[in-house]
């Protein structure tokens, strides 16, 4: 599948609300069931070439309204992985101790090393997301924070990290189907918490704060992917096809194997 048409090229022409929400009306789930199996499979073989090498590094960044559908991506998307080598990073409200340092302070430590990827369920966006829509920091200091996550990016690219952004983008409507299913499956209960009715309350104003976001810090070297995500079987086929999509053009090669293996008898 084509993933060239969900990257925000278009700078501060980009409008969220033009972005597709849905699949396509001929989206077929029972072959993209079968696709995403294929493409699963061949995100595992990767992996094990990437974790074989040692030379790669994968950063993948997810990022959503809640409900927006984070954790199953990574259930559906990165589930045959091995988890030697791979690692998911969530970064919730932050402690005290994270609040006396500079809000990127404590996401440095968790970017890949050679070998690994890893996912950021949420990330070092949450401060200029949260922040910004609740007024914690000025827009003054906002703004510089844009320029700071361009180059701490720009850094990581410098020095060998492959990175792709994803946001899952729902519909209000869809996110309100999701909280009720919380709600109505006892099993799902403990997903639901209180602080999801306050924030969806600020609806607008986070549409608002992704929208400049996605226009300031999408670049060439750390794109932003907006990902119709109501339906999350097509939500699965586009991001695993952009992840096999972007490994494969790493060229990776299994190790050159020690000399005389060849003559080597097990007794």
């Amino acid at each position: 599948m084509d993933t060239s048409p969900f990257r925000v090229t278009q700078g501060d022409k980009f409008s969220l609300a033009d972005a597709a929400t849905d699949a396509p009306e001929d989206f077929d789930k029972d072959v993209s069931k079968k696709m995403v199996k294929a493409l699963t499979k061949r995100i595992r073989t990767l992996q094990e070439l990437m974790w074989a090498g040692q030379k790669q590094r994968l950063l993948v960044v997810l990022q959503a309204i809640d409900t927006g559908g984070k954790d199953g991506t990574l259930r559906a998307v990165f589930g045959r992985t091995n988890p030697q080598g791979f690692n998911v990073q969530p970064f919730k409200r932050p402690t005290n101790i994270e609040l006396a340092h500079d809000y990127l302070w404590r996401v440095h430590p968790h970017v890949p090393a050679n070998g690994e990827i890893a996912v950021f369920n949420r990330s070092h966006y949450e401060d200029i997301l949260v922040v910004k829509v609740h007024g914690y920091v000025s827009e003054e200091q906002i703004e510089k924070r844009y320029a700071h996550i361009r180059n701490f990016e720009q850094m990581l690219v410098d020095e060998g990290t492959t990175i792709i952004k994803i946001f899952l983008h729902i519909t209000k409507d869809e996110q309100k189907r999701r909280l009720e299913d919380r709600l109505n499956t006892p099993e799902k209960n403990w997903k639901f918490e209180m602080s999801d009715l306050k924030e969806r309350a600020y609806w607008d104003d986070y549409q608002d704060a992704f929208e400049t976001m996605l226009q300031r810090t999408s670049t060439d070297s750390a794109p932003w992917y907006v990902i119709p995500a109501n339906n999350k079987k097509y939500r699965n086929e586009l991001i695993s096809s952009l992840i096999v999509e972007t490994m494969d053009q790493f060229n990776m090669k299994w190790p050159e194997p020690a000399e005389g293996l060849e003559d080597i008898v097990v007794e």
